[in-house]
């Protein structure tokens, strides 16, 4: 276990200071306090398989390569073998591509422009996102993008309503939306307190 501690500190450090970080900065990345990250760096303590897990999606490594002993670092770490953004950027625009399609499929069968399809497609996409950097630890962005979504499910329920079921006055959609974004808001208000080892 003490080997492992060092191996894990060695690594730690290295990683830490190749990326530029200082101990506050990557503990508030992994919404720890910085004695966390300097106990580990001094080989005092192991974080849970959790943290580490974090930690390797800060540095775009392995756990494995984290707790890997490595005697000729050699410039930088192994990475991880795919670029997460190009990922998520291919699938967000695959949802687009398909609406498109589908888009221009019905105008062509039917000759009638269906917009509803790009309303649709707006919701999906975010939550493709949205799924995707959940996946990826970016977690950054999710309060923007969960109100993006949420307004994008009042826009196309308000065009379902008016354009489908013939409601002329869907104005009360408004009043839902505003408390829901309210919620939304708050929520991501919520945050967890630093955890500090003992």
């Amino acid at each position: 276990m003490e080997d492992m501690k060092a191996v894990f500190a060695a690594n730690l450090i290295r990683l830490r200071t190749q990326a530029g970080f200082t101990q506050a900065e990557l503990a508030e990345k992994i919404h720890y306090s910085d004695k966390s990250v300097s106990k580990w760096e001094r080989a005092e303590s192991l974080p849970d398989l959790q943290v580490a897990q974090e930690l390797a999606q800060v540095f775009g490594v392995t756990v494995d390569f984290l707790i890997t002993p490595h005697d000729a670092w050699e410039g930088k770490p192994v990475r991880l073998p795919y670029r997460t953004d190009m990922i998520t950027t291919v699938s967000v625009l695959g949802v687009w591509t398909l609406a498109l399609l589908v888009f221009l499929v019905l105008f062509w069968m039917l000759n009638k422009l269906f917009w509803v399809v790009f309303l649709v497609a707006a919701p999906v996409s975010l939550i493709t996102l949205l799924i995707l950097n959940s996946v990826w630890g970016k977690y950054k962005y999710h309060p923007v993008v969960v109100s993006l979504l949420l307004l994008g499910v009042f826009v196309l329920l308000y065009y379902v309503l008016h354009a489908y079921v013939h409601l002329h006055h869907p104005w009360g959609l408004a009043f839902l939306w505003v408390p829901a974004q309210t919620l939304v808001a708050l929520s991501f208000c919520i945050r967890k307190r630093k955890k500090e080892e003992k």
